[in-house]
């Protein structure tokens, strides 16, 4: 492990600096504990003035988990490709753009599950492309399906896992001008 600032020692501190995407998975379903303990990191992420606007999809199921996988791949341009590398569980995050803060809370709820994904061991993955996944005909039905408000949008998809050592790759050098004081 790459070695920290004596005052990154604190636990939580290191979880934040050692997270890292994965893009390889076994087919090894994630505990239920410890989704429980991601989904319900999620739940607690700050949103604007309190409103708790975000809504976590989780999918599991492999006849909608493909479903939602070949949306994504279809936006990528590549409707055969496997987007979700492999892991078993999807949170798919919806925001209310409605809202002046509609994008930043569901990214604050995204940051907490990545977060608390690696807090218990669990791998995963912000994957992009929601929003136009969503958008299709396909998606709005699948929205419907779950009850999620029709002006509500696709946010970002969290693939969760245990990940395969090929998936992770060390953290690339931090930028030099990353942090200027003033």
């Amino acid at each position: 492990m790459q070695s920290y600032n004596r005052s990154m020692s604190n636990k939580a501190l290191e979880n934040l600096l050692t997270r890292r995407s994965c893009r390889a998975y076994e087919e090894k379903q994630v505990k239920e504990e410890d989704l429980q303990s991601i989904l319900e990191a999620g739940k607690f992420a700050p949103t604007g003035m309190g409103k708790q606007t975000p809504i976590m999809v989780v999918v599991q199921d492999k006849e909608t988990y493909e479903q939602v996988e070949r949306l994504n791949a279809a936006v990528m341009g590549n409707p055969d490709g496997h987007p979700f590398y492999g892991a078993p569980t999807v949170v798919v995050v919806f925001g209310n753009p409605e809202t002046r803060l509609g994008y930043a809370d569901a990214n604050l709820v995204i940051g907490n599950l990545l977060n608390a994904a690696n807090a218990v061991g669990v791998d995963s993955c912000y994957i992009w492309r929601a929003k136009e996944s969503f958008e299709s005909l396909e998606g709005k039905a699948l929205k419907a399906k779950w009850n999620i408000p029709e002006n509500y949008e696709g946010i970002g998809n969290v693939i969760l896992g245990y990940g395969k050592p090929e998936g992770k790759k060390p953290a690339a050098p931090r930028k030099a001008d990353y942090v200027r004081r003033v």
